[in-house]
């Protein structure tokens, strides 16, 4: 989640969330008060790494707009083998590499400071076998993002994208809707590769609504 720029004097600590399974389990990471920064829920987050949790171990995970780097960091906490947490905002960026250090975690997690389309331009093909995309709701960044991003995915790769309620991304064809739910806030849904649509490891397709 990317906000806009804001001086960092003026920045006060809105809050936490919580890294919920694996090795950080319980970890707390701080959440600004930055516009356009809204961290996916602890229940929305728990319910996405249930569907993941078969396909994370040893995944190279991208979190594209990570603001508080909590799927990024949960992937990684939960198995994965590497994630990059790509940020352009500067106070948000330097939050993150924080975090990092406190978990002693920079072999595991990179800290990519600069904006999300022109890192992934520079990226090589079939870099992620695991991606997010949860841009601010406001900026309109999904099918640019996703545009750029997905060549950058391994042919067995799961896609997870948030946007508002009622509203869904174009993705091209080869790419299989795999499970999506929904609060009064997000639609939220996991997406699979076109190498994974004849091998769904993950059992089926479901919807589900996360009580508030």
């Amino acid at each position: 989640m990317k906000p806009a720029p804001m001086n960092l004097a003026a920045r006060t600590e809105h809050g936490k969330v919580r890294i919920i399974g694996g090795r950080w389990r319980g970890t707390r990471l701080p959440v600004p008060a930055s516009p356009g920064l809204r961290p996916s829920g602890d229940r929305v987050r728990e319910t996405l790494f249930n569907w993941l949790m078969p396909v994370l171990a040893g995944a190279r995970v991208v979190d594209v707009f990570a603001g508080t780097g909590a799927l990024g960091l949960e992937a990684v906490s939960r198995g994965a083998a590497h994630a990059v947490l790509v940020e352009r905002d500067a106070a948000l960026a330097r939050s993150l590499s924080e975090t990092v250090a406190r978990l002693s975690a920079q072999e595991l997690v990179e800290v990519a400071h600069g904006d999300a389309l022109a890192w992934l331009g520079r990226q090589a093909p079939a870099s992620f076998d695991v991606a997010f995309v949860d841009p601010p709701f406001d900026a309109d960044l999904w099918q640019p993002t996703l545009a750029a991003l997905l060549p950058k995915l391994a042919q067995s790769a799961w896609l997870y994208v948030e946007s508002p309620p009622g509203q869904a991304p174009t993705l091209p064809v080869e790419w299989a809707l795999h499970r999506e739910g929904h609060t009064r806030e997000v639609r939220y849904a996991l997406y699979r590769a076109p190498g994974l649509r004849s091998a769904d490891t993950l059992n089926g397709n479901i919807s589900v609504v996360v009580p508030e």
